[in-house]
């Protein structure tokens, strides 16, 4: 059985399409959306989800995820299962003077993401650089590619 291959610009490999990481693109989507509008009236509901981009490579699956001004100290992240979730919180800081106006994200944020059954999570890796959690959860050694030489024709 033949699976359908998403075709990107030059320079890009080609990769699987996958219906389910659509859904899951559409509701983040509809959740940020929803978390803008009642923003709007002074008051976030519930945790706000930080944007992120999921990628997979040969060897391991890699989220980066936009966290400016976030210390590792306030930065959780587990692996159960195959569902990847970071989250923390954002305390407001002291100021001085009269706050004018505020767009800063504060209070919980999570986010959430199912990866394939085929990771080892006991190797997983994160680190935070520039305001940017890269997590990288590499795939078991079953589920990397294998080369196969032709021997004879």
């Amino acid at each position: 059985m033949t699976l359908p291959v998403l075709r990107r610009n030059e320079g890009h490999p080609a990769t699987r399409w996958d219906p389910f990481a659509e859904f899951e693109d559409l509701y983040d989507r509809m959740g940020r959306l929803m978390d803008s509008v009642w923003s709007g009236f002074g008051r976030h509901v519930g945790a706000w989800s930080p944007l992120a981009d999921v990628s997979e490579t040969e060897d391991a699956y890699l989220v980066e995820v936009d966290l400016p001004g976030v210390r590792k100290d306030q930065i959780s992240i587990e692996v159960t299962g195959s569902e990847l979730a970071i989250s923390g919180e954002i305390s407001q800081r002291e100021r001085e003077g009269l706050l004018r106006r505020s767009t800063r994200r504060e209070g919980r944020f999570e986010y959430r993401t199912a990866l394939p059954q085929d990771v080892d999570p006991g190797k997983a890796s994160a680190s935070l650089a520039d305001g940017v959690l890269t997590v990288r959860v590499p795939k078991t050694e079953a589920a990397r590619p294998h080369r196969i030489e032709i021997t004879a024709g």
